[in-house]
This record gives C-alpha cells, structure tokens and sequence, in this order.
C-alpha cells in the first residue's frame, strides 16, 4: 500500500513537501486525487488542555487537504490560495487517530470548495469543515 501511495504522491509534493505544520501533527497522506483526498492525524500531541484533540488541529486537517485537492485541480502552472475556511466540531476525541476525507463541493476555473469530514477509529464524524480555494497563475 505504501508504494502505491507513493507513485500516487504528485511530483510537487515530492519535491517541497507538505509543510513544517503538517509534519509536526504528523498528518500523513493516504490517498491523492481531484475527486478524494484523504489524510490521518494521530490525536496524541494535538490536544488542548483538557486532552481533547484541539479544534485547530481539525481545522489544520482539514486545511491541508482541501489545499492539496485544489493545488490538483489547479494543474500545473497554477497555484490555489486559501480565501476562507470554517469548521462546526460536533463530537470530540481524545485519543487514537482522526481521518480527513476531502470532497469537492465546487471544482471552477478560478475557485474550488472542498468539504472535509474527519472521523475517529470508529467511523464517527467528529468535525466538518469546509474550504474555500482562489486558482492563480503563478507569476512568471
């Protein structure tokens, strides 16, 4: 499964990575496509202090993945820059792993919507977000 993951990694990926912030939560990506992007986030190291895991860390999820679905559909030449993003958590978790999964809502020319649901080890959604991404081309 690793291997197939990897060859499915886009070579921009490869080659800058996913980010100091997405590292230190210890996202890691499990699937790359326009249509579904989906990520793992362990919950321990990414709690607030009463040892739930902290709404920003869910927001970071999901912001990392809806960046990375609309960096996809963008293509080559192109850049998506995050405009807007929200989230409504509606159960909590305090340990184990949250999963994202990324959809999108509206893939345009110059604008994308993901919606992100992360759910805990029982398949339980614990937070929807939903991002909004502006399509550039990067500048010469």
């Amino acid at each position: 499964m690793a291997d197939q993951v990897q060859s499915a990694i886009p070579e921009w990926i490869t080659e800058y990575g996913m980010g100091a912030l997405a590292e230190k939560m210890g996202i890691v990506f499990t699937e790359f496509t326009v249509e579904r992007c989906v990520a793992t986030m362990p919950v321990e190291g990414n709690t607030q202090p009463v040892g739930l895991l902290h709404g920003g860390a869910h927001v970071v999820l999901g912001e990392s993945l809806g960046s990375v679905a609309a960096a996809l559909h963008a293509g080559p030449g192109r850049v998506a820059l995050g405009v807007d993003i929200n989230a409504t958590h509606t159960r909590s978790v305090s340990s184990g792993v949250v999963t994202g999964v990324c959809t999108p809502l509206h893939l345009g020319r110059s604008m994308t919507v993901h919606e992100i649901v992360v759910s805990d080890e029982q398949g339980r959604r614990c937070s929807t977000i939903r991002i909004t991404n502006t399509i550039r081309d990067i500048p010469a």
